[in-house]
């Protein structure tokens, strides 16, 4: 019997049916459990006669953002990219106040940032069966070229004396006492050596030991056109109860050639999940009630689909030393994301600021760089919402049950102000509004508050009250920090690069980078 993804997406540019099922692959070993990693790190006693660069990032696609800024800031950098450095076609989404940190990093230049937007539209949906819809503005509905933002960059780290190594996958390499030396044709060498490989990289799963997936995010969809005209967007979208003991969820905007669509849902990682092929083929079927469209009236651009792993061991500290994780490698997003360009741009100014510190101070150690992926306490709440959002294949709750909470607790949210759900709609999770909502929720829904406990468990539930106290106390901590300035000049270069890493953990931990723009 042909599936409605062979019909649909057959003769597409890319090969995207074998890009499905390659992905189900992936999909396949991570609910297969632990599976043996071959070491990619070695450790030497031995000293390297000359070191060539002072970074080397491995990983172009969102490993170039940062690559741009070191090089500006006067550090030999040297790029390695498995293939050739190119964005791809589908356009990434975030909100233009996040945007702007390139400009002000330097990056790009205003104009240049300009033609890389493709698209922009308001409002933006946020609605779950059975409850009325909440519409915001601004919040993710700038959609980035990064074909464009990509060549622009290139170009730039290029002039400015970067170094580029094209068509070159990450092997092996090996640390020693004064530098990294990293296998490649030619060989390369240098101080530190950042990891920006993805979720996939083998340093990654080297580190992690093959350790299975606390949290998996499915997603499919496409790019196409022959909808109705529509300027809105989709933030996060339910009209179907449970299915396949998933709660599906949709994200939809304009793009520059279409109208994309995703079809997404949180899970665990046990063998007995749907694939992502079954998951596209509840997309194909859904999506003309989604959308009020028949497929026929469609004309599909290209297919969109992935597995998002996630860990509670996040962000990912790297053992060795003279190693650093970075993006989707350190998993410094959140479970409820699937998008890193988000994250890395946000973390862009932390993690330039601290890898400069560290090259100036020496500060490389295994010890001194875990301090640049601290734990976030307002990352690590986040998990208990992640839970909520989805149902064991085991567990016995509501067919509506995850729509019935989720249409409560973002009420809640939208009345208590953008101030609220705005930075929780872009991965930011602040203590004083998150106390709110929990208290608005608990005296408006006190029975469905009761009901998580069993949806999500104890022990989840123990463990996030844990990290809701370091969210509290990271909060208070934040707020005390500006007086240790006048302090900082007196203090040796190590004690300040420990100081500078202690306040941006307090800072970043507990949401206090983000300050909503008033315009």
């Amino acid at each position: 019997m042909t599936c409605l993804s062979e019909l649909m997406l057959e003769g597409l540019p890319g090969h995207p049916l074998q890009a499905l099922a390659k992905a189900d692959q992936l999909w396949h070993q991570y609910r297969s459990g632990p599976t043996p990693q071959p070491p990619v790190i070695q450790v030497s006693p031995d000293r390297l006669s000359q070191v060539d660069w002072d970074v080397i990032i491995a990983g172009g696609t969102l490993g170039l953002l940062l690559a741009v800024a070191l090089v500006q800031r006067g550090w030999r950098v040297a790029l390695v990219e498995r293939g050739q450095l190119r964005g791809r076609d589908q356009e990434w989404n975030i909100s233009r106040r996040e945007l702007e940190t390139l400009v002000q990093l330097g990056i790009l230049h205003q104009a240049e940032l300009e033609q890389a937007i493709y698209s922009e539209y308001n409002p933006g949906r946020i609605q779950f069966l059975g409850s009325d819809p909440i519409w915001v503005r601004d919040v993710l509905n700038v959609g980035v070229s990064p074909a464009v933002l990509l060549d622009q960059l290139k170009t730039t780290f290029l002039a400015a004396g970067g170094y580029l190594l094209e068509q070159t996958p990450f092997t092996a390499a090996t640390i020693h006492p004064n530098g990294v030396q990293v296998q490649a044709r030619p060989p390369l060498s240098a101080r530190l050596l950042v990891d920006a490989m993805g979720h996939t990289s083998p340093m990654v799963r080297q580190a992690r030991a093959g350790q299975k997936p606390d949290g998996i995010c499915l997603v499919v969809g496409t790019c196409a056109t022959g909808f109705e005209p529509n300027t809105s967007g989709d933030l996060l979208v339910s009209f179907t109860p449970l299915r396949h003991q998933c709660q599906y969820f949709w994200e939809a905007f304009p793009a520059r050639d279409g109208r994309t669509t995703y079809l997404f849902t949180y899970l665990d990682a046990d063998p007995r999940r749907l694939t992502l092929s079954q998951l596209f083929e509840d997309y194909w079927q859904l999506l003309p009630d989604y959308q009020g469209v028949a497929l026929a009236d469609l004309k599909i651009k290209r297919a969109l689909f992935g597995c998002f792993p996630c860990y509670r061991q996040s962000p990912l500290r790297y053992p060795w030393g003279r190693t650093l994780a970075v993006g989707d490698s350190s998993g410094q997003q959140s479970p409820l994301s699937f998008g890193g360009f988000g994250a890395m741009v946000r973390h862009l100014h932390r993690l330039t600021s601290g890898i400069d510190e560290a090259l100036t101070w020496d500060c490389l150690g295994s010890r001194a760089l875990g301090q640049l992926q601290a734990y976030q306490p307002n990352l690590a709440v986040t998990w208990l919402f992640q839970r909520a959002m989805g149902a064991g294949v085991d567990q016995v709750i509501a067919d509506q049950h995850i729509n019935t909470l989720l249409g409560a607790i973002f009420s809640d949210m939208a009345g208590l102000g953008p101030g609220t759900l705005t930075p929780f709609l872009q991965d930011i999770v602040q203590f004083p509004a998150l106390t709110r909502v929990l208290l608005t929720t608990a005296v408006n829904h006190p029975g469905l508050i009761a009901q998580i406990i069993p949806q999500v468990g104890l022990d989840t539930l123990v463990k996030w009250l844990g990290h809701y106290g370091s969210l509290a106390s990271y909060s208070g901590l934040a707020s005390l920090t500006t007086p240790l300035t006048s302090v900082d000049q007196i203090l040796p270069p190590l004690g300040r690069y420990y100081l500078h890493r202690w306040i941006d953990a307090l800072r970043y931990g507990s949401g206090q980078d983000y300050h909503r723009s008033h315009g």
